[in-house]
């Protein structure tokens, strides 16, 4: 990992980033188990466009030279968020999930290209996402076991625990919901 460098934007200027970053985005999400076509990245960037507008928006690019070897960001779940909703198998107290815009930060996607994997850049990446956020505590989803168990190791590794499945929309398969942080704190 020693040639990757890791760049970081926040707000705004996150938003002139999505050609930097997108074909290194469909490179990702067409193996499986996601088998991404055009019609799936059409609608990750519309959402990419909403998602530069949120409190906290922030994005890192890790480079090798002039390759885009992986990518993260997320940004502040607001009071009014759908986060804690989308959660079935759960019973976590109303406390907890009240949000106040600064309370979690959620990191939205994480991905790194296949040739940069198992080479420490995924938690370069998550390291550089989260430096000063001052956040009660972190969240994200990952895809249902057996088919995202190196992520699901890293985020264990990084200190999340699972506190429910999530189901996002319709058609989408369940998530572990997993949270870093001080997850007692509103119980």
């Amino acid at each position: 990992m020693t040639d990757v460098v890791f760049d970081r934007y926040e707000g705004t200027a996150a938003a002139g980033q999505l050609d930097a970053f997108l074909s290194a985005y469909e490179e990702v999400y067409a193996e499986p188990p996601y088998l991404e076509g055009p019609r799936d990245v059409a609608e990750f960037v519309e959402h990419y466009q909403t998602h530069v507008r949120r409190s906290g928006m922030r994005l890192v690019i890790a480079r090798d030279g002039d390759e885009v070897a992986g990518f993260t960001y997320g940004y502040f779940l607001a009071p009014d968020t759908r986060w804690w909703r989308n959660l079935q198998d759960t019973s976590l107290p109303e406390a907890y999930v009240r949000e106040d815009g600064r309370r979690t930060f959620v990191i939205i996607e994480l991905a790194v290209r296949r040739a940069w994997r198992r080479r420490g850049v995924a938690t370069g990446l998550h390291a550089r996402l989260l430096d000063g956020i001052d956040a009660e505590r972190v969240t994200l989803t990952v895809r249902p076991e057996p088919e995202a168990d190196p992520a699901r190791s890293a985020y264990l590794a990084w200190g999340y625990r699972k506190v429910g499945t999530s189901h996002p929309w319709e058609d989408a398969p369940l998530y572990a919901c997993m949270v870093r942080g001080r997850p007692e704190e509103g119980r």
